[in-house]
């Protein structure tokens, strides 16, 4: 009993925190997301090289996140933690390379040929409904990595208080969202890739 009492004492220590970041961090990113430096007239060097880098690191992320749960279900604790551990740090990576690539660069509209960022009538046939796809496909990525965020704080914080049996009932919810998520960002970059100008 008093076992329970210290995990529940140690989620409620990190709850207003998580909840804190669940809400900032969103906040953050739509505030930096609408910043781009180049709009605002300043002289900087878009970092083009950073999607296919983050999109690696979301391939990372689901691999990672793979492993981890074929490491629990084999008896292995501490791969899984530092799996987990590691798989946050990717997250986060992932966050920051592609707030930065879009506070520097100009966004890439899918199906836009010829760069010039208008979508054309003709071009939009031309795309067809692969459009339709990549904006669901994009969306349902975007608003579950906003969802993702409370999800993974207090699966760990559950792991970090020892209370399993119900670190383990809400892993079975965050895992496959956030696989979706990190397999989806991959398969976003994939189809968003042709029309970003080099």
């Amino acid at each position: 009993m008093e076992k329970i009492i210290n995990s529940e004492a140690v989620e409620q220590k990190y709850k207003k925190w998580i909840i804190l970041l669940s809400v900032v961090i969103p906040i953050a990113v739509a505030l930096l997301f609408g910043v781009n430096l180049q709009k605002l007239g300043y002289d900087v060097e878009p970092l083009s090289f950073l999607p296919p880098i983050y999109a690696g690191i979301n391939g990372a992320t689901a691999i990672v996140l793979i492993i981890a749960v074929w490491a629990i279900k084999n008896g292995k604790q501490d791969l899984h933690e530092k799996l987990m551990k590691f798989a946050i740090c990717l997250s986060v990576s992932f966050l920051v390379m592609y707030v930065a690539y879009h506070m520097t660069s100009i966004s890439a509209v899918f199906g836009d040929a010829d760069h010039n960022g208008v979508l054309s009538a003709t071009e939009s046939e031309k795309v067809g409904y692969v459009r339709s796809l990549y904006i669901f496909i994009l969306l349902t990525h975007i608003a579950l990595s906003v969802i993702i965020i409370p999800f993974v704080l207090f699966t760990y914080v559950r792991a970090l208080s020892q209370s399993f049996v119900r670190h383990r009932k809400l892993a079975r919810i965050t895992y496959p969202m956030w696989l979706y998520v990190a397999v989806t960002g991959v398969i976003v970059y994939f189809m968003i890739s042709p029309y970003y100008t080099h």
